[in-house]
C-alpha cells in the first residue's frame, strides 16, 4: 500500500514491536502475583526490587505460553535457549537492567495471515512476516499524577512476564498495522495467553516507521513511536509519522533516529530522546539463570494442548463449512463464539442454519449485553437447537421464534420450547384441507378485491394473506397459505 504526496510519491515502511502480557499466576522470575489493578506497590518482593543477594526462578509456564505463541504463528521454536541482561538505566527498572533475550529468541520466524479493507476499499489479504518472539520481564510504571515536577513508582508490574513480537520491516499502510494488531489481540485470546486489553497495557506496540522514494529498495531513517493504547491510536501515529517524515524529506531536513511519543489527545507525536543502538544495551549473559532447555516431550505435549486457532477455524469455516468470508470471520472473531457455533452446527446438522442463529439471536444478545460471553449465553447450543428444530419443521414461524419464544427462554431456560408453544398457541397449521376452507370463506368475503386482483392489482396477495392469518390467529403456515392462494387464485 502506497501512500502519495502532492509532489513525489512516497512509500512507508513499517515494522511493529508487540509486547503482550502473559496470564500466569505469577511473575516471570518472583513469586509475585500477576494481577492488574491492585493497589501499588503491592505485589512485590525482594526479587522484584532487585534486593542484593537475591536470585530470579524462571517460570515454566511463561515459557509453556510464548511456545504456544511460537506454535500458533508458525515459528520455529528454539528449544535451547538462555537469558540476556538488556541495560539501561530507567527509575521503574529496580535492577538497572531487563532480563530479556538477544542471541536466541525462543521462537525465530513465522507469519500472521490478516485481512483489512485499504483506503480505496478493496479487501486484501497479506501475510505479515514475523522476524522473532522473545521473552522477558516488564518494567514497572512512573505514575505523574498531574505533577510537573513529582515521579510516583509502582513496582507491581515490574517482573510480569512479557512476549516482544517483532516484525520484519513489511507492512505498508496504517490499515495494515491495524489488521495486524487486531489479528494478534484475537490470536493471543484464542490460546489464553493474554487478555489483550491495550487499554490496561497488557497489549502494547511500538511503531518503527521510515518513508523512501516509491520503488526504492533501500530503507529510511527509522523512527520508533511509544505511548498508543488502542489499535486506532496506532492507525493515527502512522499517518501523521508519515506526514511528518515526508515533509521533512522534501524540506531536505534531516530526519533523526530517535524515539518520539504519541500524543492522543493532539494526534501528534513529539520527540523524546536520541534512540539507542544494540551497542548502548551491553547485551550479555544473564549469569543467574541456567540455560532453558525445552524437551521433545514437552514440545509435543504442549502441541496436543493447543486451543484452537482463529486462522484454521477461518479457513474451516469457509473451505469445508461453505460459509462466507464475511460469516466466518464474525463467527471467529472471539473462540467463545467461534466454539458455541460449531457445537451448535453439530447438533443442527446444517452449518448455514447454526451460523443464521448465532449471528442473529446469539449476537443480538451480546451486542446488548457487553461483558458477557457467548458460554454465558442463557441457552445451551443444545436447548438453542430445540427452537432451530421447531422452525426448520414448521411447526413455529421464524418470527414468532424469534421475538416471543426466546424472549420467554433467556429469561426460563429450563423450560421446553415446544411446551411453550403449545401453551401460547404459537404451533403452525399446516393442515391443507383445513386451510383451504378458511381460504375460501376469506376469498367469499371480499368479492371486491378478488375482481381487483384478478384485473391485475397483485399487491392484493398479502391482504388476503393477512385476512387468513387473523381467522387462525397467527397458527396458520404463511408458506402454506401462500401456495394454496396461489393455486387458488390461479
Amino acid at each position: 500500500m502506497t501512500l502519495t504526496h502532492p509532489q513525489t510519491q512516497y512509500e512507508i515502511v513499517i515494522g511493529l514491536e508487540v509486547h503482550c502480557q502473559l496470564q500466569t499466576q505469577t511473575k516471570i522470575f518472583a513469586a509475585d502475583a500477576n494481577q492488574f489493578g491492585c493497589e501499588p506497590n503491592t505485589n512485590i518482593s525482594v526479587i522484584t526490587l532487585a534486593h542484593p543477594g537475591t536470585l530470579p526462578k524462571l517460570n515454566k509456564k511463561a515459557v509453556e505460553y510464548a511456545v504456544r505463541m511460537g506454535i500458533a504463528c508458525g515459528c520455529n521454536i528454539t528449544q535451547h535457549t538462555i537469558f540476556d541482561r538488556k541495560n539501561y538505566f530507567y527509575p521503574d527498572l529496580p535492577k538497572g537492567y531487563q532480563l530479556s533475550q538477544d542471541k536466541a529468541p525462543i521462537c525465530v520466524g513465522g507469519a500472521i495471515a490478516v485481512r483489512f479493507k485499504d483506503k480505496t476499499g478493496q479487501n486484501v489479504e497479506k501475510t505479515v512476516k514475523i522476524h522473532h518472539i522473545h521473552l522477558e520481564e516488564d518494567a514497572g510504571k512512573s505514575v505523574h499524577d498531574g505533577s510537573d515536577t513529582d515521579t510516583l513508582l509502582d513496582y507491581n508490574r515490574a517482573g510480569t512476564p512479557l512476549i516482544e513480537m517483532v516484525t520484519d520491516p513489511c507492512i505498508g499502510s496504517a490499515e495494515e498495522a491495524g489488521a495486524f494488531l487486531t489479528a494478534v489481540r484475537q490470536l493471543v485470546r484464542f490460546i489464553d495467553i493474554c487478555d489483550g486489553n491495550m487499554e490496561e497495557g497488557s497489549l502494547r506496540c511500538d511503531l518503527n516507521i521510515s518513508v523512501r522514494p516509491q520503488g526504492a529498495t533501500y530503507f529510511g531513517t527509522k523512527v520508533e513511536v511509544k505511548n498508543m493504547n488502542s489499535i486506532r491510536n496506532v492507525m493515527k501515529a502512522v499517518e501523521t509519522e508519515y506526514k511528518r517524515q515526508v515533509a521533512m524529506v522534501e524540506r531536505g531536513e534531516p530526519i533523526l533516529q530517535e524515539t518520539r511519543m504519541f500524543d492522543p489527545e493532539t494526534g501528534e507525536t513529539f520527540g523524546m530522546r536520541v534512540k539507542e543502538t544494540m551497542n548502548d544495551y551491553r547485551y550479555f549473559p544473564e549469569p543467574d539463570l541456567a540455560p532453558v532447555f525445552i524437551s521433545d516431550e514437552w514440545m509435543a505435549e504442549i502441541e496436543q494442548n493447543m486451543p484452537p486457532v482463529p486462522q484454521v477455524m477461518y479457513e474451516r469455516f469457509t473451505r469445508i463449512y461453505k460459509l462466507s468470508p464475511q460469516h466466518a470471520a464474525t463467527l471467529t472473531d472471539t473462540k467463545d463464539v467461534a466454539l458455541y457455533f460449531e457445537e451448535l452446527s453439530a447438533i443442527v446438522g446444517h452449518f448455514q442454519i447454526a451460523a443464521n442463529w448465532v449471528l442473529g439471536p446469539v449476537k443480538m444478545f451480546l451486542n446488548e449485553n457487553p461483558e458477557a460471553t457467548a458460554t454465558q449465553y442463557p441457552l445451551s447450543p443444545r436447548q438453542l437447537s430445540e427452537v432451530i428444530k421447531l422452525v426448520e419443521a414448521n411447526q413455529i414461524s421464524h418470527t414468532t421464534a424469534t421475538q416471543k419464544l426466546l424472549p420467554i427462554l433467556l429469561e426460563n431456560p429450563a423450560q421446553s420450547p415446544l411446551e411453550l408453544a403449545q401453551q401460547n398457541n404459537w404451533l403452525q397449521n399446516s393442515n391443507a384441507d383445513a386451510l383451504e376452507s378458511i381460504i375460501d370463506d376469506v376469498l367469499a368475503s371480499m368479492p371486491e378485491k378478488l375482481q381487483e386482483y384478478r384485473k391485475g392489482k397483485k399487491g392484493l396477495l398479502g391482504l388476503f394473506v393477512g385476512e387468513v392469518m387473523k381467522k387462525t390467529k397467527g397458527s396458520a403456515d404463511p408458506k402454506v397459505v401462500n401456495q394454496l392462494l396461489a393455486k387458488k387464485l390461479g
